[in-house]
């Protein structure tokens, strides 16, 4: 299992933020709830959770404190967390590509009402599947393991 490739999550945003800018289109603001800010903030709660876990697997990868024992991060557990932020990594993508969609759609058409009210939410919510994307990509290369120091020792033959 590789990295995630951000060239995979920017085509995933892509693709969405068209598909979503046209069901927007087809269903605003008949049948579209409000938007408001606090819509996204769930996502940057999120994401701020993946960043402090990416500090501390950080702090004990770092440190070697890799096995098993107290205080120590099982090697399933840093499998079980580069799984949950590749997962995080996608939904972000996911949801940053339908907000995306959605924000094209208001400002296009700022002759709304509804479309002005609504896009400080959009933007916010945007902005959040942002920093969860950030977050996990984050959290992803906290999992990898330091580079060793070249032995200088071994180097030279002696």
């Amino acid at each position: 299992m590789g990295p995630t490739r951000k060239r995979d999550l920017t085509a995933a945003v892509v693709a969405v933020a068209l598909a979503g800018y046209f069901v927007t289109a087809a269903v605003y603001p008949g049948w579209f709830p409000p938007i408001t800010v606090w819509t996204g903030v769930s996502l940057l709660g999120i994401a701020a959770a993946e960043a402090v876990w990416g500090r501390q697997v950080r702090s004990k990868i770092s440190d070697g404190m890799i096995g098993d024992g107290g205080g120590r991060l099982h090697p399933l557990a840093v499998a079980r967390t580069v799984m949950i932020a590749k997962a995080s990594a996608w939904v972000g993508a996911l949801m940053l590509g339908w907000w995306v969609g959605v924000l094209a759609y208001l400002l296009t058409n700022r002759s709304l009402s509804v479309a002005v009210d609504d896009t400080p939410g959009a933007v916010v919510a945007a902005a959040s599947a942002l920093a969860l994307i950030i977050a996990a990509l984050w959290l992803q290369h906290c999992c990898e393991k330091p580079e060793e120091p070249p032995d200088n020792a071994g180097a030279t033959g002696e």
